[in-house]
């Protein structure tokens, strides 16, 4: 009788031991999840519009700015001096083009006998040159003055400074990155998950995001990658395939991009662009 109990309570044992080993098996290999999970952000590269000396850079690395907030400053001297020069030339285009004006209408009071049907035609089209170059000069003190405000290099949205690589006595260059701003406002996950799991992922599901620090945050699937690059199959230089052979008897699944959104972060958390996270999703939860 011992020894029947003994059996018996070894084949339990087997019996739970493989209904937990499946039961691990397929959580593993069906159930949406994934350790490859990265924090991403929108990232604005601040860079120069107009060239010039920097003259103040009233921030810091890491720093909370807002929208509007100024974040370098260039030396805006010369383009003072071109918003100067631009408004003296309206002045002396609207000067002639209202000179222009006047002649043209009082050469068309004259009588025919006096003035010929030419000339008259004549001032007519020059009051109109000098009309042109009058809206000219306009067009150029317009430019000048956007030159000018854009000496001033503000924030384009809420965020963080990052990669402050610009200080006092730089010369900047138009269109070189100096510092970067991460919104705020823009944080989601990228949750890299194999092929073989998407099926049981949708747009929508509720996905749980297990943050390496321990924190956990709530989400929902906002988008899932149509393609992604296939080393095995690039262009070769006739234009046709040139595929990698394959030594191995091992099929590895291909990870594609699923984007969650994040729904709400914890007060006093700190949620950093590049931080890894492991993404559960819920199917089937709207």
């Amino acid at each position: 009788m011992k020894k029947f109990f003994s059996l018996i309570a070894t084949l339990l044992v087997l019996v739970a031991a493989v209904a937990i080993g499946r039961q691990l098996w397929l959580h593993y290999m069906t159930t949406p999840w994934t350790r490859d999970g990265r924090v991403r952000a929108d990232i604005i590269n601040v860079a120069a519009d107009v060239p010039g000396y920097v003259t103040d850079v009233p921030v810091r690395d890491n720093q909370r700015v807002k929208k509007g907030d100024v974040l370098i400053q260039i030396d805006a001297e010369h383009y003072q001096v071109a918003v100067d020069q631009a408004k003296a030339l309206v002045a002396s285009r609207k000067a002639t083009w209202e000179m222009r004006k006047v002649n043209a209408k009082r050469r068309a009071d004259l009588d025919n006998l006096v003035i010929s049907k030419e000339n008259r035609d004549d001032a007519s089209n020059i009051a109109n040159s000098a009309h042109a170059d009058y809206q000219q000069a306009l067009a150029q003190l317009a430019a000048a003055e956007l030159d000018l405000k854009r000496t001033r290099i503000l924030a384009t949205v809420d965020g963080y400074v990052t990669n402050l690589n610009v200080h006092r006595g730089d010369y900047a260059r138009t269109g070189e990155p100096v510092m970067a701003v991460v919104d705020e406002h823009s944080f989601w996950v990228y949750g890299f998950f194999e092929e073989t799991k998407l099926p049981h992922v949708r747009v929508g599901d509720q996905a749980e995001l297990q943050m390496m620090s321990g924190e956990r945050l709530s989400g929902h699937v906002e988008s899932i990658a149509r393609g992604i690059y296939d080393r095995d199959n690039p262009q070769s230089r006739e234009l046709i395939a040139d595929v990698n052979p394959t030594f191995n008897w091992v099929r590895l699944a291909q990870r594609v991009p699923v984007r969650i959104r994040i729904d709400a972060v914890p007060e006093g958390f700190l949620l950093a662009a590049g931080t890894t996270c492991t993404v559960v999703v819920r199917p089937g939860g709207k």
